[in-house]
């Protein structure tokens, strides 16, 4: 086994981590500053700021077409340790940590009863060492509980195999042991590589800089609109000695009357070319159209109605980004919850099973597009000739990951 690094190190770790993770959470929910160049905005609406959803969109949007089912030839019965774990928000939870911020952390403890009690850490509450081959952690660190007031940790973990070291702040660490192979803390990744083990966040960089120049644009039009609604007027040839005229009242006038002087002459009053909005939508569009390439959602997401979809397959047609990313994170993530079922196993069994005795199991997400009316009459169509020429090829099973739609009994 390799040498720990101990919690100091991760404490370190999480540190450095943690900002980014605090500022995704940010634009998530839609609570970040707008970087305003300042260069041509008066004083006064420099203060002023918008908001704007859509990097929670890009969060949501595939977040909801992630519907964990359960694990299917789970001879280990681990589908009743997330059931008693409040699995519907459990597993929503966790995916939803982990695309905001790349990773999230499912916290494995025995309850009073000595059940498994799982519970979800965000990634800024929570990092380690990963076993790039198991995907499990060889050591980790997680802050349990924080002082509402300034976010210090009140309450902090060390986990290793077999044991975990709890650190209350105030008073004495103390350990509680375990059978289990490996840290009762289990990453729960979204798309993970070999440069970064931990995963990517859905909120790029890039969805942060597009954000940012939507913001700035309707920051400009906000701005632009005091002037739009009361466009510009100038009088030319007032004489000197006339009385100053009321601008307020000019402005909202409907009829105004200007006598002439004693020479016969009158002032000249004009209205400055109106501005124009077009120019904003323009490039509120732009901004949109990049956001959208960026994230695999369609104009139509974001809030600039185009031509509706005919049908389901056309809607996933266009969606077909999202659809390969949700595919992709299903995959990930049912690795790690199935790390998470297998710990827990082990906790509840007291016993430190093998890892490869969970090779038959596998986890089963529902279809990331449900299908029409259309569309399941074409595939009771297929499956009609396709079972008239191998029998029993489509079951219940198989069918019900192809549709989503349950068979009764």
């Amino acid at each position: 086994m390799s040498q720990t690094r101990g919690m100091a190190y991760l404490r370190r770790k999480l540190e450095l981590k943690r900002s980014r993770v605090l500022t995704r959470y940010k634009y998530y929910e839609m609570k970040n500053a707008v970087k305003d160049f300042g260069m041509v905005t008066p004083p006064e609406f420099r203060t002023f700021s918008e908001v704007l959803g859509w990097c929670g969109k890009a969060v949501d949007s595939l977040a909801d077409r992630l519907i964990f089912r359960e694990f299917r030839q789970d001879n280990f019965d681990l589908n009743s340790i997330y059931l008693q774990n409040n699995a519907d928000i459990l597993f929503d939870s966790a995916v939803l940590s982990a695309l905001i911020s790349s990773c999230s952390f499912l916290y494995i403890c025995a309850g009073e009863d000595g059940f498994p009690r799982m519970s979800v850490l965000d990634g800024g509450n929570a990092t380690g060492i990963i076993d790039d081959v198991t995907g499990l952690l060889t050591e980790g660190y997680a802050v349990l509980e924080r002082n509402a007031d300034n976010g210090t940790p009140t309450l902090e973990a060390y986990f290793t195999a077999g044991s975990t070291w709890y650190y209350p702040k105030g008073e004495n660490p103390y350990l509680v042991t375990n059978p289990a192979p490996a840290p009762l803390l289990v990453p729960i990744c979204y798309r993970p590589d070999a440069a970064r083990p931990f995963g990517h966040s859905r909120i790029s960089r890039a969805c942060m800089g597009l954000q940012q120049g939507a913001l700035r644009t309707l920051k400009r039009s906000e701005i632009s609109a005091e002037f739009y609604s009361f466009p510009q007027k100038y009088v030319l040839g007032t004489s000197g000695d006339a009385d100053p005229m009321d601008k307020w009242k000019a402005t909202i006038s409907s009829l105004l009357e200007i006598s002439k002087d004693e020479d016969g002459d009158h002032p000249v009053v004009g209205q400055f070319t109106q501005q124009s909005m077009s120019p904003y939508t323009e490039q509120l569009r732009t901004f949109a159209a990049l956001f959208a390439g960026e994230t695999g959602l369609t104009l139509d997401d974001l809030g600039f109605v185009t031509d509706n979809p005919s049908s389901a397959e056309a809607i996933k047609s266009s969606h077909e980004t999202l659809r390969l990313a949700a595919r992709k994170a299903q995959r990930t993530f049912g690795s790690g919850f199935l790390n998470a079922g297998y710990l827990a196993a082990c906790l509840r069994d007291d016993f430190a099973y093998q890892r490869r005795q969970l090779y038959l199991t596998r986890p089963v997400w529902e279809p990331v597009f449900e299908p029409d009316a259309a569309t399941l009459s074409g595939i009771g169509d297929a499956v009609g000739k396709v079972n008239a020429v191998i029998p029993g090829y489509f079951g219940k099973e198989n069918l019900r990951d192809l549709t989503g739609v349950q068979a009764e009994g």
